[in-house]
C-alpha cells in the first residue's frame, strides 16, 4: 500500500503549477467549438454512428491542442501529419490484413513507425488507425479517401480553431515571456549553447514532449528569476 501510495500522490504528479480559472476556461471552449465543427463534417459524411468513431480521435486531439497547446503533440504537422498517416496506415493494413484481431494491432503498430519517422508523432493517430481497420463497413468503403475526407479535413478544422483560439485569447501569456526575455542579458557562464541543450536531449534517447524553443524559454524565465541581481536592464 505504502508504494501505491507513493506512486499516486508522488510529487512528479503534483509539483507544477496548475493554469488558473481563465486558461482552463479557455481550454474547455475551445475543445467544444473544435469537436463541435469536427462532429458535423463527420455527420455530414457517414451518418450518426460512423461519426461518433471519427470524431472520438479527434476528442483525443483536442486535449493536447487546446489544454497544451505548447507541446510538440501539438503542432498543426503533428496533428494533421500524424492523423492523415495513421489514417493511411489503416487501411493499408485492412486491405491485406483481412483478421481484424491481426489487423488492428498491426495498423497502430505501423502507424507509430510511420510517425516517428515522419516526425509527425500525435498519440490520437492511434486511435484512426483503429477505426480505419475496426471502424465497420462504412468507414471501409471509403478507402483511402477516410484519410482525406473526413479526416485531413477534421484535423485541420481542429488545428484552425485552435490557432484562432491561441491567437486571440492567449497572446498575453507569450507577450509577457517575451518582455521577460528582452530583459535577459547575464553572463557567459549562466548560458547554455544550443548545442550542449541539443546533446542533453539526445542523450535521453527518447521523445521529449516539448519542443527547443519552448525549453530554452523555460530556461530563460527560470534564470531570470534566479539572478535578478545580474539582470542588465535594456
Amino acid at each position: 500500500m505504502e508504494l501505491i501510495r507513493k506512486f499516486l500522490f508522488s510529487p512528479t504528479v503534483s509539483i507544477l503549477p496548475l493554469p488558473g480559472h481563465r486558461e482552463k476556461w479557455i481550454s474547455g471552449l475551445g475543445g467544444a467549438i473544435g469537436i463541435a465543427l469536427t462532429f458535423l463534417v463527420s455527420h455530414q459524411v457517414l451518418g450518426n454512428q460512423f461519426a461518433l468513431l471519427v470524431a472520438a480521435s479527434m476528442g483525443a486531439s483536442a486535449v493536447l491542442l487546446y489544454a497544451a497547446p505548447h507541446s510538440v503533440f501539438s503542432s498543426p504537422w503533428a496533428v494533421i501529419g500524424g492523423h492523415v498517416v495513421s489514417a493511411l496506415s489503416g487501411v493499408l493494413v485492412a486491405l491485406f490484413v483481412p483478421d481484424p484481431l491481426v489487423a488492428t494491432p498491426l495498423a497502430v503498430g505501423c502507424a507509430i513507425t510511420a510517425m516517428y519517422y515522419l516526425n509527425c508523432i500525435h498519440p490520437p493517430g492511434g486511435a484512426t488507425a483503429f477505426v480505419a481497420v475496426m471502424g465497420g463497413p462504412a468507414i471501409r468503403a471509403l478507402g483511402f479517401g477516410y484519410a482525406i475526407f473526413p479526416i485531413m479535413l477534421n484535423a485541420s478544422i481542429m488545428v484552425a480553431v485552435a490557432v484562432v483560439f491561441n491567437r486571440l485569447l492567449r497572446s498575453r501569456q507569450e507577450a509577457h515571456v517575451r518582455e521577460v526575455e528582452a530583459h535577459l542579458h547575464l553572463p557567459e557562464k549562466y548560458l547554455i549553447r544550443h548545442s550542449d541543450l541539443v546533446y542533453a536531449i539526445s542523450e535521453i534517447q527518447s521523445y521529449i514532449d516539448v519542443s527547443e524553443a519552448d525549453l530554452m524559454h523555460i530556461y530563460n524565465l527560470a534564470i531570470q528569476h534566479a539572478y535578478p541581481g545580474e539582470m542588465i536592464k535594456a
